[in-house]
């Protein structure tokens, strides 16, 4: 028995095209980044114009194409996808607002509050006791903890770094001293159940997270009032989720994960091109 490498018979690979749902100035911005990038390195040539070269990377963000089909759609390899991608990837996150000075922008603009929520990235299950951090009780997943800020119409601030898919809300806000951050800027925040017990000043309270019930104490008609209130107040926060899940890659990701706070910060970049042009 031999191997071959040749195709069979009647076998061609096939192209095809795909919609990409981008506003052109998310495409327009991205590649004069890439162009000032590439002058700034004294690049002087790519196999591809830096145009071309944004377009197949959004794709990639976007859809969650393959590297491999990607590259052979374009008549390149694998590895300058993927050498491509990571570039793009590093320009956006490294002008993903500071924590400081996007609650400050908040305030400044007119803004009282802010809205504070985590979530869970799937990824795939790694074998050996490293990845058993990895696993959320909550979600009954294996994935990476992100902390997500909003303004008050949803629209993302901030997103934490990347933490084990075990991390509890209040922990993750604890160690980007979110409390903090909202005091100096003069912000409030409206937060779930899972952020209870981080503010525990009782007479100027800074985050808001509603009444809990126990076994031996049942909520007033009060209480239960003001937690639809502050759920209602709190929904925005998931639409500001949503528009970060537009993009595909997000969904599993199949990166490696000590780059994944990159990856989303890149994104928050480039959902907020899109939601605020």
């Amino acid at each position: 028995m031999t191997r071959s490498k040749e195709r069979a018979e009647d076998t061609c690979p096939l192209d095809y095209q795909c919609r990409l749902p981008l506003s052109t100035s998310t495409v327009k911005y991205l590649a004069d980044l890439l162009r000032r990038h590439l002058k700034a390195i004294r690049s002087r040539w790519r196999i591809l114009p830096p145009g071309r070269i944004t377009v197949i990377v959004l794709a990639v963000l976007r859809h969650d194409q393959r590297l491999a089909d990607m590259a052979g759609g374009n008549n390149v390899s694998e590895s300058t996808v993927r050498r491509w991608r990571d570039e793009l990837i590093a320009l956006l996150a490294a002008r993903a607002p500071r924590p400081d000075r996007a609650l400050k922008k908040v305030a400044k603009q007119g803004g009282e509050v802010v809205l504070i929520d985590g979530t869970l990235i799937p990824t795939r299950r790694r074998t050996g006791k490293a990845d058993r951090q990895n696993y959320s009780g909550k979600y009954r997943h294996h994935g990476l903890h992100f902390l997500a800020v909003t303004d008050e119409k949803g629209r993302l601030i901030r997103i934490s770094a990347a933490r084990p898919g075990r991390t509890h809300d209040i922990t993750a806000a604890r160690h980007d001293h979110i409390l903090a951050h909202l005091r100096a800027a003069g912000l409030g925040a409206l937060a779930d159940l899972g952020f209870h017990g981080l503010d525990n000043d009782v007479r100027d309270p800074v985050i808001v997270t509603g009444f809990t019930a126990t076994r031996a104490h049942k909520l007033t008609p009060g209480q239960k009032t003001a937690n639809r209130v502050l759920a209602t107040g709190r929904a925005p926060v998931e639409h500001g989720f949503a528009h970060l899940k537009n993009w595909r890659t997000p969904t599993k990701l199949r990166t490696d994960p000590a780059r994944a706070t990159h990856l989303l910060r890149a994104l928050l970049v480039l959902t907020n091109l899109e939601v605020n042009r």
